[in-house]
């Protein structure tokens, strides 16, 4: 009997890479064998994103990719975009069903992958008043060794850019003791270190009242826990406590993701965010006096309808100014039926994108700064399956990108930075992570 095939395919955020797992975990289940996507396969299965509209037409393109190398697949789409536009990714030519957000945890529910149907089958359902929470937790990403444990789902932000509300429903999380029970199940499988996923992380609250910092707590109690990693996190539900204990508590990364979105505070209140200039340059401020050798990380979108000439500079000066290590940078991108879309006053694209690279050079600058900061100083890093020549990759506590000659994969060590390059340093092992 031949063993079906299954290829799956994440884009957008560690978030999607967790429920990617766990779907697949769905077909494993009932037989499949995992292949990589881009080979043949029975069923080819695609998780999208939708925060830009680069996203949405990079899985056109992964469709199209899917039907070239296993044509006879049946091929589904899922994830933010399927919720979104079903019928518009339905119309796709290849394109054999379409789930929801709601449907995607329950793939067999719905569908038969064993046969393709004549016309595309579409299963997305409304998520107002959704509440049920779909548990997703990926053992390992591909090519290195932590894994991604999703504890929060939804918003309940109102973000005038923003579709995720309308994609994925309101803000609901998983109960505490799952959470924890799911770590010890990827602790069990291999995973040195667990990184929290979640639409609004911050937001986090367990079933009877537990925040985002009691669930850390809980965490750092169970046994065999290397490392743990906060995703990003809004700066208003960045609080001292949670501050505190990565401060406090080696096994916490002190490695922090914080969006800005911009530094104007008129475009800020235009985006409808929930925080002033002043109030995320004080963070920043509480942070490293804190955390000195804390990795700050920070999203900012540029070309946001109606900046100005003096917005993007009060942007680019507060980023200049604060303590960053590297920057995300996303040129706005319309969004149907968001606020942001209707107000017209559209930015130039040659004006977008040459603020984006003002920013993203700003943002080599910082990292190289911060990196060169830590030469000749030691830090614990845990080593990845990827090499480049004799160099085993891996990733520092707190987010730098190394080489090590002569060490093993999967394993945390204590380390020394020797040189800076571009984009990662050099380092030698110097003993075992304590």
């Amino acid at each position: 009997m031949t063993i079906p095939r299954i290829a799956l395919h994440t884009l957008g955020c560690k978030l999607n890479a967790a429920e990617t797992a766990t779907i697949g975990r769905q077909f494993l289940d009932r037989g499949y064998r995992l292949v990589e996507f881009g080979t043949a396969a029975e069923v080819c299965l695609i998780n999208t994103c939708t925060v830009t509209e680069r996203a949405d037409r990079e899985c056109r393109q992964i469709i199209r990719r899917a039907r070239r190398t296993a044509p006879g697949a049946f091929v589904i789409v899922t994830g933010c975009y399927a919720q979104l536009a079903p019928e518009e990714i339905a119309s796709i030519d290849g394109v054999d069903a379409v789930l929801g957000s709601r449907e995607k945890f329950a793939i067999f529910d719905h569908l038969d992958p064993s046969v393709r149907p004549a016309v595309p089958r579409v299963c997305a359902s409304e998520l107002e008043g959704v509440t049920e929470f779909g548990p997703a937790y990926a053992v390992h990403e591909i090519g290195r060794t932590r894994g991604y444990l999703k504890v929060q789902d939804g918003c309940d932000y109102l973000c005038s850019f923003c579709t995720i509300p309308r994609a994925r429903g309101g803000s609901r999380s998983q109960a505490l003791e799952e959470c924890v029970g799911q770590a010890r199940t990827m602790i069990a499988a291999g995973s040195k270190e667990i990184v929290l996923t979640g639409v609004n992380l911050g937001d986090y609250r367990g079933k009877t009242g537990e925040r985002l910092v009691d669930l850390l707590r809980a965490l750092v109690d169970i046994a065999g826990l290397e490392r743990l990693r906060i995703s990003s996190i809004e700066p208003n539900l960045l609080s001292d406590e949670i501050i505190n204990l990565v401060a406090s508590d080696p096994r916490i990364c002190r490695h922090l993701h914080i969006p800005l979105q911009s530094g104007s505070e008129s475009v800020l209140r235009r985006m409808r965010r929930r925080y002033t200039v002043g109030d995320y340059r004080q963070l920043q401020e509480r942070l490293v006096a804190r955390i000195p050798d804390c990795g700050i990380g920070v999203d900012v979108i540029v070309g946001f309808p109606g900046e100005t000439d003096e917005e993007f500079d009060e942007t680019y000066r507060l980023l200049h100014e604060l303590p960053v290590s590297y920057l995300y940078v996303f040129t706005y991108s319309e969004r149907a039926h968001t606020a942001a879309a209707a107000a017209g006053r559209a930015v130039p694209p040659q004006v977008g994108r040459k603020r984006n690279a003002m920013l993203r050079m700003l943002s080599q600058k910082k990292r190289h700064a911060f990196y060169r900061a830590h030469l000749g100083k030691e830090r614990t890093a845990l080593t990845e399956s990827t090499t480049d020549g004799t160099l085993r990759l891996g990733l520092t506590d707190n987010y730098i990108r190394v080489g090590i000659p002569g060490v093993e994969e999967n394993t945390l060590l204590r380390i020394r930075i020797t040189d800076v390059g571009e984009d990662r340093c050099r380092a030698e092992a110097v003993g075992e992570a304590t």
